[in-house]
């Protein structure tokens, strides 16, 4: 019933803002995320993009001190999804806004958060910055999202494992296949999630050693000498 202009006037006139500020600030907040040209569109003339993007710039009308976004992305596209988190991040950057996003989806957090807390049966389960968590899970809830479906294990015929982690310090390099050349003895990938942001390492991998124990000890230790975050883990690895 109203246009993007109008749902973006509507908590200022709850806050008793005259018309012609509430109009001015409106379309200040249009500016902000992108949609001046769009003020005098309804709802069904704007996509879902647009109508979030129209939902945030209401949410801030009133000058809030933290922004509440609670399953923000949930029913964007992927394309749709990181305008939306782009324009979070610059919220966030420039008007000093404390944003809490409330997902149950990893790559948010990722993408835009500095902080996470895990919630499992309506408790914290953990609280952490996003490397702490991510790279070094200590709950099983926060191990349960990491490691997804709880399969790591299905392939899983030895006895020695180890967890790699990329958090960052190390350049984007072929950690492993050095490690196999230099230790001269292959490995299993079990689980692998990794992406190169900046020209740095992001993520996690766990490997499977060779049976013999000197070797695996030597890429343990070659690991180590290269900086890495490695831990070994108990052959259940699942």
């Amino acid at each position: 019933q109203r246009t993007a202009l109008q749902n973006i006037c509507f908590p200022l006139e709850i806050a008793g803002t005259s018309k012609a500020d509430a109009e001015k600030r409106a379309r200040e907040l249009l500016e902000i995320v992108g949609l001046s040209d769009r003020a005098d569109n309804y709802p069904s003339q704007l996509s879902g993009g647009q109508q979030q993007r129209v939902a945030i710039a209401r949410a801030l009308a009133t000058n809030p001190k933290i922004l509440l976004c609670d399953e923000a992305t949930s029913a964007l596209d992927p394309t749709t999804t990181r305008s939306i988190l782009a324009l979070l991040k610059e919220i966030n950057k420039t008007l000093g806004i404390t944003i809490i996003v409330i997902t149950h989806e990893m790559a948010v957090i990722e993408e835009i958060c500095q902080r996470v807390a895990i919630i499992d049966s309506s408790r914290i389960a953990e609280v952490g910055t996003v490397d702490e968590v991510f790279t070094r899970p200590k709950s099983a809830m926060a191990k349960q999202l990491i490691y997804p479906d709880g399969k790591r294990n299905s392939l899983a015929t030895g006895k020695r494992y180890c967890r790699i982690v990329f958090d960052g310090n190390s350049s984007f390099e072929p950690v492993v296949s050095n490690m196999v050349l230099e230790c001269k003895a292959p490995v299993n990938i079990m689980f692998a999630d990794t992406k190169n942001i900046d020209g740095k390492a992001y993520g996690q991998m766990i490997l499977q050693l060779p049976e013999i124990e000197e070797t695996a000890e030597k890429m343990i230790e070659y690991l180590r000498e290269t900086n890495m975050g490695v831990e070994e883990l108990s052959s259940d690895v699942g």
